[in-house]
């Protein structure tokens, strides 16, 4: 009998084992590949999240920030952002980093704050008067970014690598201002700079 309830426990044992090491390989991919913090750049005047590299050549980026405007910045504001950005040149520099020179990203973000929601008041003003949102901005952006490999730089880290980046963005709202008042404005009106660090694991 002893020997019967042995042979159940080791078989339950490894059967939990098993079902462990499964769930924890099927949710592998909640696991980010990097850690970001940036300055300014429409999102925040500070914003860290996490990254996760997309595609089998990691040229594609996921990042899910959230970023803090203080009170003495222009009022307290907290804002969640989504940004999707691809790499598609990269220059090699020797064995100790690239250089990425022009990579396009879209990118939406949420202010959370009581007096903006994600539509006008529909009493208060006539339908369709204003087309976009108090709250979500969609974005364009271009950024250039360094990368330095931290394996050799910052051994036995666990650091892969470091890079540093500055980013240009402007948002529907700037865009069809622009395009309706071209005389007036130029392109650099319409875009606001970011710079930021992604350390990657």
């Amino acid at each position: 009998m002893r020997e019967y309830i042995f042979k159940f426990r080791f078989v339950f044992f490894l059967l939990v084992a098993t079902s462990t090491k499964v769930s924890a390989q099927n949710f592998k991919f909640l696991i980010p590949d990097e850690a970001i913090v940036q300055y300014a750049g429409s999102i925040g005047y500070f914003s860290g999240g996490v990254g996760y590299e997309l595609f089998d050549n990691k040229k594609g980026n996921l990042d899910l920030l959230y970023g803090f405007v203080p009170g003495n910045k222009g009022g307290v504001l907290h804002i969640a952002t989504a940004k999707f950005g691809y790499k598609p040149w990269t220059i090699k520099l020797k064995d100790w980093g690239r250089i990425y020179p022009f990579n396009p990203a879209i990118f939406a973000t949420y202010t959370f704050h009581k007096d903006l929601s994600f539509k006008f008041p529909s009493g208060q003003y006539a339908h369709d008067y204003y087309y976009w949102s108090e709250a979500l901005r969609p974005h364009l952006a271009f950024s250039s970014e360094i990368e330095l490999d931290a394996k050799k730089l910052l051994k036995n880290s666990g650091i892969r690598a470091i890079g540093l980046y500055i980013e240009a963005n402007t948002n529907d709202f700037y865009l069809i201002n622009y395009l309706q008042n071209m005389s007036a404005l130029t392109v650099t009106d319409i875009f606001q700079l970011g710079i930021g660090m992604r350390v990657k694991f």
